[in-house]
C-alpha cells in the first residue's frame, strides 16, 4: 500500500513538473508561429521585431514572464521597451516604467537571480548636471515590483563609457568599455569580479578574449561562467561583425569560435543572449539602423561547436 501510494506521488510530482516545464516553453514561444531548431527565425514579428525599427538587446526574467529589448524607430533615439505575461497572454511592448525624461536608454540585462534589471543610460547622473556619459543603471526587484533605478557607483560611475553589461551568477560583471583617451574603437571587453559583495576594480580580459578582431563588443556572459558569447569584426568572418564564442577551461578562455553560416550573414550580428532556460540564444541582425531579433536553438549551435573542436 506504501509502495502505492510512494508510486502515485511520484506521478503527480513528475506531472506538476513537467507542466512547470511545458508552462516555461510556452511563454516564450506564444510570441511566435514556429520554433527554431538550426536556422534563426525572426523573434515575435509585428510584436518584438516590427518593420521600420532596429530591435535588439533582449532579456527574461528567469520566469520568462517579463521581456525587455531596445527598439530604436528611424529620426529617433534608443528606447527600452518591457512586456508581461498576464493570464497566459503577452501585454504589448510598452517603454521601460523607467523611461528617461532626459537622454536615452538601451541594452537590458536581468541578472540570472533576477533580482536585478541593469540597463545603459545617457540620463544625467544627478539633477545638478547633464549627460557626462554612457552609464550603467540598475533596479532591485522585491515583492512590491522594480525600484526605481539608480546609476552604479564606483568603479564603474568614473568610467565615461559602460555599455552591455551582462551577469554571472555569482555577481561578476562583464561589459564592454575602454581607457581614458580610447577612440570608440579601442573599446573591448571588460569584466569586475565581486569579492566579499564588492567591485573593487575593473580589468581587462586578458589572453583569447580580446586578442583577434576589431569593434569587441556585447559580451553575454554564461550564468555560470562557462562561455561567453559575443560580437566583433574579423577578415574570416561572413560579413559585418559576426558572433563568437569562446570557452571557460579551467579559468582559461579559448581562442573564440565563429557560430557559422546559418547564424552569422553579411549583415551584422550583435548583442547575443541566451534564454534562462538555456535552451535558447537570442541576437541581432541587420544593416545600419535597421534589423531584427532572431532567436535559434542554442543547444544544438553549442553542441555542433563543441563536436567540431574535439574532433580537431
Amino acid at each position: 500500500m506504501k509502495q502505492i501510494k510512494l508510486f502515485s506521488f511520484l506521478i503527480i510530482l513528475l506531472v506538476i513538473i513537467t507542466s512547470c516545464q511545458d508552462s516555461k516553453k510556452s511563454n516564450i514561444t506564444l510570441l511566435s508561429n514556429q520554433i527554431p531548431i538550426d536556422t534563426p527565425l525572426v523573434f515575435g514579428p509585428g510584436v518584438v521585431s516590427i518593420k521600420d525599427a532596429k530591435d535588439f538587446a533582449i532579456t527574461f526574467s528567469p520566469e520568462m514572464d517579463e521581456i525587455y529589448f531596445t527598439r530604436r524607430k528611424p529620426e529617433e533615439d534608443n528606447e527600452i521597451y518591457a512586456m508581461k505575461l498576464i493570464d497566459g497572454k503577452w501585454s504589448n511592448p510598452e517603454p521601460a516604467f523607467f523611461a528617461a525624461t532626459e537622454g536615452w536608454d538601451f541594452e537590458p540585462h536581468i541578472n540570472p537571480k533576477g533580482d536585478k534589471l541593469y540597463f545603459g543610460s545617457l540620463r544625467p547622473l544627478n539633477d545638478t548636471i547633464g549627460p557626462t556619459g554612457l552609464h550603467q543603471w540598475y533596479s532591485k526587484k522585491s515583492f512590491s515590483g522594480w525600484s526605481e533605478p539608480k546609476p552604479l557607483e564606483k568603479p564603474f560611475v568614473d568610467r565615461s563609457v559602460i555599455m552591455y553589461l551582462t551577469s554571472s551568477e555569482n555577481g561578476n560583471l562583464y561589459f564592454t568599455t575602454g581607457e581614458k583617451g580610447d577612440k570608440p574603437e579601442d573599446w573591448v571587453i571588460y569584466n569586475s569580479i565581486k569579492k566579499d559583495g564588492q567591485y573593487k576594480s575593473i580589468k581587462r580580459m586578458e589572453g583569447e578574449i580580446n586578442a583577434t578582431g576589431k569593434l569587441i563588443a556585447h559580451s553575454y556572459i554564461a550564468p555560470d561562467e562557462s562561455y561567453m558569447i559575443y560580437d566583433f569584426e574579423h577578415n574570416t568572418g561572413y560579413g559585418e561583425s559576426d558572433l563568437y564564442i569562446s570557452f571557460n577551461k579551467n579559468g582559461t578562455w579559448t581562442a573564440p569560435y565563429n557560430l557559422g553560416p546559418k547564424i552569422n550573414t553579411d549583415q551584422t550580428e550583435m548583442t547575443a543572449s541566451v534564454s534562462p532556460d538555456g535552451k535558447y540564444l537570442f541576437f541581432h541582425r541587420g544593416v545600419d539602423d535597421d534589423g531584427d531579433i532572431y532567436w535559434v536553438d542554442f543547444r544544438a549551435v553549442k553542441e555542433n561547436i563543441e563536436k567540431n573542436i574535439n574532433s580537431n
